[in-house]
């Protein structure tokens, strides 16, 4: 009830939905109008316009993304306030898709008995400059999953595109601006420019992550312990954290075509 009279009171000011409204505030209300959240919704877990549309916001980011104060994530990014609420996700990135890489059942003798948990690695991304990784425990699959998604949302990062490579012509960026090393446990990844239209010449948890960050092609090369599925993914993710922490001139941002998150128009 809460929301729908906020609604109410930004209709009455005078001030257009898409104008003070989030995109993903906007897409509940609408549906809410329309109602069809719940038919047009296949069985697989609960709808995050549904949580929009009940949304209590407990943070001073969260209220100001209700009030229509902040309308993209990069605007978010740029308060430098702390991102503590999915819903604050949701209604700035509503194209966010999620990727439940690996599930596996964790087994501990006690002296109660035998112990069985589960280990989650999930990403996210919108597969346009943001792309974010974590791995949670459950005593349950399901709630599990929904907990790793959620973490893995609110430790989203801008992911720096860029030509780096000496046969791209000019042009957005595709694949990363120059060569970059990540590490998890004994497993180390190295990300290499590569000309559009090659693909990524990556293992599968990698280009998995690297899809849902929105880079389309790249060389790699890997050492260590490459079978294990979490450090593999976890490398890889690290490798575009170092990518960030790498300061650029305005002429090699310019010479590299450097996009940082989106590609907006």
């Amino acid at each position: 009830m809460g929301q729908q009279e906020d609604q109410e009171e930004i209709q009455e000011s005078g001030m257009s939905e898409e104008i003070t409204l989030a995109p993903g505030l906007a897409q509940a209300f609408e549906s809410s109008d329309d109602g069809a959240g719940e038919r047009g919704r296949r069985r697989g877990g609960p709808d995050p316009l549904a949580a929009l549309r009940t949304w209590q916001p407990r943070t001073r980011l969260g209220r100001m993304v209700m009030n229509g104060q902040i309308l993209t994530y990069e605007e978010a990014l740029s308060t430098g306030l702390p991102i503590r609420e999915v819903e604050i996700v949701d209604a700035l990135l509503p194209d966010i898709t999620d990727d439940v890489l690996a599930v596996n059942m964790i087994q501990r003798m006690t002296d109660s008995g035998r112990r069985v948990r589960f280990n989650v690695l999930c990403a996210v991304g919108n597969g346009d400059g943001y792309v974010g990784l974590s791995v949670c425990k459950g005593k349950e699959v399901a709630s599990t999953i929904r907990k790793a998604i959620d973490k893995a949302k609110l430790n989203m990062i801008p992911v720096m595109r860029g030509n780096g490579s000496w046969e791209s012509s000019e042009g957005p960026g595709t694949s990363v601006p120059f060569m970059v090393t990540g590490r998890s446990g004994s497993t180390r990844i190295t990300l290499m420019p590569a000309p559009a239209g090659k693909g990524l010449v990556i293992g599968d948890y990698g280009r998995r992550v690297l899809t849902l960050a929105g880079v389309t092609d790249v060389w790699s090369r890997s050492s260590g312990q490459t079978r294990t599925t979490i450090n593999f993914a976890k490398a890889t993710f690290n490798a575009l954290v170092q990518l960030n922490r790498t300061r650029l001139s305005e002429g090699a941002n310019r010479r590299l075509s450097i996009i940082r998150g989106r590609e907006l128009s």
